[in-house]
């Protein structure tokens, strides 16, 4: 079965995020984007933990839906770990997948006795990351580790800030358990190919999202059984047949991008922060270095390099976006919702629209600047301004010459 996956999000019961962020609306979210199989997020918060137990019926092995509804969930959190080794504080994230709900209640009550699992739904754990990965094993060897986000600046397995040079310095003798990665929104696979090291790891990409409207601007496309054994094992073998592409943003979107200083509105490639020696020219501390700087450093092969087992990947915008761009808006307006609304209708989902809707079709039932929008960004004509620091990048849509006359005639009319 051919699905979208999403295992990467928060409840509302994790810091900044929406209180919308609940089974039901996740759920309507999902069939609006097209996504079959959703992470539960957080199960280690006891109130969300029992709300799942409460609301979530068995559909599949390891596989859960509320009562009557299409989505999938599969039980997933993220955790926090940080501590000390090599004499560094390390600040790593990591997204555990388990197999039950009998499971997540050992590894809730094996956590609780050490750690405040009420605090927020990624908690914080003073625990080196290889024995957390140690201690969850023991409980379930049916369970499954992905390092989030690994090149993001603070909390992640390569990050300039905390991490490490690799997987294997990370976990010690347990990184032969970590079968994938999550690339983060400021990467994209052809990024993580420049390292050899990974060539054997499977990238993931998930929305990671805090709110329902970003569920699915990262995901992943299987087709396989739908089951945790089957995912996880599509995962695990990165067979192409069953793993068969990722949804990216373009990384330059993501939050990390480039190096800069967000306060001091200082935005510098990799080559202008060496120049440099990464230290901001405004105010004379260090830059934070962010994921292609870091990419570089690592990397052991040119930029362009493509593994022989790549997964594929296809690099995307989100519909609103597109609409807003299309209409020259900075968010969605009223009429933009209209337009949006209208392709979901025809189409299913947004994902359809993004990825499967002919020309032909879209230009026959939208704006004529929105369906080129859609195809231009299927063809990567985006121009990118990069984001860095924890401030978001900007895609915009390479426009052709007589759109900006055709819109403004007709926002006059």
């Amino acid at each position: 079965m051919k699905f979208v996956a999403d295992f990467h999000l928060h409840s509302k019961y994790s810091r900044a995020t929406s209180p919308q962020m609940d089974l039901e609306i996740l759920s309507k979210f999902a069939k609006v984007k097209g996504i079959k199989v959703l992470g539960t997020g957080d199960f280690t918060h006891p109130q969300w933990f029992l709300n799942l137990k409460k609301k979530l019926i068995l559909k599949e092995p390891g596989l859960y839906s509320l009562k009557e509804n299409d989505t999938r969930f599969i039980l997933t959190t993220e955790l926090s770990c940080i501590y000390t080794k090599k004499n560094k504080v390390r600040k790593t994230h990591i997204i555990v997948f388990a197999p039950s709900f009998e499971v997540v209640e050992k590894i809730n009550t094996e956590l609780g006795w050490s750690y405040n699992l009420k605090s927020d739904g990624r908690p914080i754990l003073g625990i080196d990351v290889k024995e957390l990965v140690k201690l969850i094993l023991n409980i379930s060897s049916d369970t499954f580790f992905v390092p989030a986000h690994i090149w993001t600046p603070w909390f992640s397995v390569f990050g300039s800030k905390s991490g490490f040079d690799s997987i294997e310095e990370c976990f010690d003798d347990y990184a032969k358990y970590i079968y994938a990665v999550e690339t983060g929104l400021s990467s994209d696979p052809p990024m993580n190919w420049r390292l050899s090291k990974l060539d054997n790891i499977a990238l993931l990409s998930n929305s990671d999202s805090h709110s329902p409207q970003k569920i699915g601007r990262e995901a992943n496309v299987f087709n396989t059984d739908l089951s945790y054994k089957g995912i996880i094992e599509a995962i695990k073998s990165r067979d192409k047949s069953k793993f068969l592409y990722t949804i990216e943003f373009f990384p330059e979107e993501g939050r990390y991008h480039y190096d800069g200083h967000r306060l001091c509105n200082v935005v510098l490639s990799p080559k202008e922060s060496k120049e440099l020696k990464n230290i901001c020219p405004k105010c004379g501390k260090p830059l934070t270095i962010g994921v292609l700087n870091r990419v570089e450093e690592l990397a052991d092969r040119e930029e362009g390099f493509v593994p022989p087992n790549a997964i594929p990947y296809k690099s995307l915008v989100p519909l609103d976006e597109i609409i807003s761009d299309a209409m020259n808006t900075e968010s969605m307006s009223k009429k933009g919702e209209v337009d949006y609304n209208n392709l979901i209708s025809k189409f299913g989902n947004e994902l359809n629209v993004l990825i499967d809707a002919k020309e032909e079709d879209l230009e026959r039932i939208t704006l004529p600047q929105i369906a080129q929008g859609i195809v231009k960004v299927r063809e990567g004509k985006v121009e990118k301004t990069p984001g860095y620091d924890g401030e978001y990048g900007k895609i915009r849509i390479v426009k052709n010459g007589a759109s900006e006359e055709s819109l403004l005639q007709q926002k006059l009319f």
